[in-house]
């Protein structure tokens, strides 16, 4: 890795040892920023690197740059520690599929949003951004799919939102995040199939006052005589 300084220290510059655009890097508002000078020129990168520390020490004092951890480094932090928490628990493809719905759907919305601006009312948006653009969550994805007709179902909307919870557990563990914001659907109807444990006293006496009522309606006139001549039979010949 190549390396070199500029603005005394103060900014980074850097590059594979194979090649490629150099990058910079700097400490700005006790967090540490990165970004592409997409040049391979060192002249031209010292020169790009004065004027992005200088725009970034300006959105400092304006009061507009980001200090805190962003969703996009969270899920960052996340996926990485998960695919090596879960090796051999979980399938490839299992893994693959959280990367997918971060990529497609949850990124292109939260991505730069800070951590401590989630709120229940932010992941509720989502709900309604990704119910009513019909599946897209990003318009200006360049996937070949084709736009579906038909809203997301249940199961793959609560399945986006499991993967949101597991990237903002990570921010907490990592005290990105001071606590775990409630992002539970405020409309949501109850899943649960509760079942009743037992009849009470009154409702079981007229459960089975009317089942018999029901019974003896029912019955066809023959049937309780069958039912005397099988008792007789049963008892033996008589002597």
């Amino acid at each position: 890795m190549h390396r070199h300084e500029v603005l005394e220290g103060k900014v980074q510059v850097y590059r594979r040892v194979d090649g490629g655009n150099w990058h910079c890097s700097a400490s700005v508002g006790g967090r540490q920023h990165r970004a592409t000078a997409k040049t391979d020129s060192l002249s031209l990168t010292r020169q790009v690197a004065e004027d992005w520390y200088l725009g970034l020490r300006g959105k400092l004092h304006a009061g507009i740059l980001k200090t805190e951890k962003t969703f996009k480094e969270a899920a960052s932090q996340f996926l990485h520690e998960y695919e090596i928490v879960t090796e051999g628990q979980r399938s490839k493809r299992w893994t693959e599929g959280r990367g997918i719905r971060l990529r497609v759907h949850l990124l292109p919305f939260f991505g730069d949003l800070g951590l401590s601006e989630f709120t229940g009312g932010k992941v509720q948006e989502y709900r309604v951004h990704r119910m009513s653009s019909r599946g897209i969550a990003n318009p200006h994805s360049k996937s070949n799919r084709p736009v579906s007709d038909k809203a997301p179902a249940r199961k793959t909307l609560h399945n986006e939102i499991v993967t949101l919870r597991q990237v903002l557990r990570t921010a907490v563990s990592h005290g990105w995040l001071s606590h775990l914001p409630d992002i539970s659907s405020p409309y949501r109807a109850s899943s649960k199939v509760e079942h009743r444990p037992r009849f009470s006293p009154a409702e079981y006496k007229q459960l089975y006052k009317a089942t018999g009522s029901f019974g003896q309606a029912s019955c066809p006139p023959e049937w309780p005589l069958l039912g005397v001549l099988d008792a007789d039979r049963a008892s033996g010949p008589r002597g």
